[in-house]
């Protein structure tokens, strides 16, 4: 049989695939030498290794079968409870009800979708924003409506605009997902003043905010503060904000925790849903987790973290500016992983991919994080996985890749 499209239920003929996924096929398949600026992996020399060694060793003893056992849907009891005190420390006053584990910030997003949005619901997102949300909210068979950014966050009175626009069209508009802190791909830093601005719409529109926070603790001391972080959540008095996180970036994503915090109704109709699709925690790695928290690692990983991504972000910055002069422009990313770039005049993302691989770098097109149809002249170039010296030969494979145009 060749075909398999009769038995597949509708959702099944149309689930959409993160294109971050698509890139890392490209990658796996390809080969010779390839330079990669796509993935936003953490650099591996970064993860505490001796650390989660020795708190392997102790879970791993066998004096305590339930390491190896099932976990609650919800999570590890005593990693909940650790992540109340991560939450307050970021301003967030939480209780347990309010807050679950998940395998990911990506489960998050899908409970997201299962749980709050409906089939033809409008839901608002920044302009570019993350893939893996795009295809998490399209699988919901959703409208996705882009609202432009600048250079400190989302326009708030095109945002006002588009709710009220597509209201008055008749469309279910109850959602907005956002990334305030170096915004993946953009980089950008929502501002203190728009994040208290927000709470305020969203309360007299009645509206809830996703609010994704992968990279909070990822600042460059240089150009930002941890008080320029500060979560909506921490100022949510209304139950407006429904927050993710994850210690993906400053512990290891292989481990696959993270955590949504909410009002305790939404929070616990997540916790039904999420039954029905992994039934019950990852218990060894919570359990790691948790140990690396009450044992300081986590706390000793930031400070180091944001040194060798500013470094990194220093190296390809000072690449770029050796290889394109002004032709190729940018906002210097302040906190994160990313570097989002503008092209010059004539160029295309996508076809400057096909050459870029044929020279042996592969970056993420503008294109595919913007539901609008618009970033054809951007690109995200990636800086926390590549060494330094990985990080220059890659830059100027990606100029020789544009030289005969710019010769022009």
């Amino acid at each position: 049989m060749n075909s398999y499209d009769q038995f597949l239920s509708p959702l099944g003929r149309n689930l959409h695939e993160s294109v971050l996924r698509k890139m890392g096929q490209v990658i796996a398949s390809r080969r010779g030498d390839l330079i990669s600026f796509a993935a936003g992996y953490p650099d591996p020399t970064g993860f505490p290794w001796d650390e989660f060694r020795e708190i392997a060793n102790e879970l791993l003893s066998g004096k305590d079968g339930s390491v190896l056992q099932y976990g609650p849907t919800r999570g590890y009891r005593p990693l909940l409870e650790s992540i109340l005190g991560v939450l307050e420390g970021r301003g967030i006053r939480a209780d347990l009800p309010q807050v679950m584990t998940t395998s990911g910030s990506q489960q998050g997003l899908d409970l997201v979708a299962r749980v709050l949005i409906a089939p033809g619901d409008a839901v608002l997102v920044e302009v570019p924003t993350y893939t893996g949300a795009i295809a998490a909210f399209r699988n919901a068979q959703c409208q996705l409506v882009g609202v432009r950014q600048d250079h400190d966050g989302i326009n708030l009175e095109a945002l006002d605009e588009t709710l009220m626009r597509e209201r008055a069209a008749g469309k279910r508009v109850n959602l907005l997902y956002l990334v305030p802190n170096f915004q993946n791909p953009a980089g950008i830093m929502l501002s203190l003043q728009k994040r208290a601005r927000l709470l305020e719409w969203a309360e007299r529109r009645n509206v809830l905010i996703v609010e994704d926070d992968p990279y909070g603790d990822l600042f460059f001391d240089d150009v930002a503060r941890v008080s320029d972080t500060r979560p909506l959540k921490a100022d949510d008095r209304d139950g407006r904000v429904i927050y993710l996180s994850t210690f993906s970036k400053t512990l290891a994503p292989g481990f696959r925790v993270a955590w949504v915090a909410g009002p305790a109704p939404i929070v616990e109709r997540f916790d039904t849903a999420k039954q029905s699709m992994d039934l019950m925690c990852g218990i060894l790695d919570q359990r790691v987790v948790h140990q690396s928290i009450v044992r300081g690692v986590l706390a000793r990983q930031a400070d180091p973290l944001r040194k060798l991504y500013r470094m990194r972000r220093d190296v390809m910055e000072q690449a770029l500016r050796a290889q394109f002069g002004d032709r190729l422009t940018w906002n210097p990313p302040r906190g994160g992983f990313f570097l989002w770039a503008k092209l010059p005049d004539g160029f295309d993302c996508e076809a400057l991919l096909a050459k870029a691989m044929e020279h042996g770098v592969i970056f993420v097109i503008g294109s595919a994080f913007c539901v609008d149809g618009s970033g054809h002249d951007r690109i995200r170039l990636s800086f926390s996985w590549p060494t330094p010296e990985r990080i220059r030969d890659g830059v100027q494979r990606l100029a020789s890749a544009m030289q005969p145009e710019l010769a022009r």
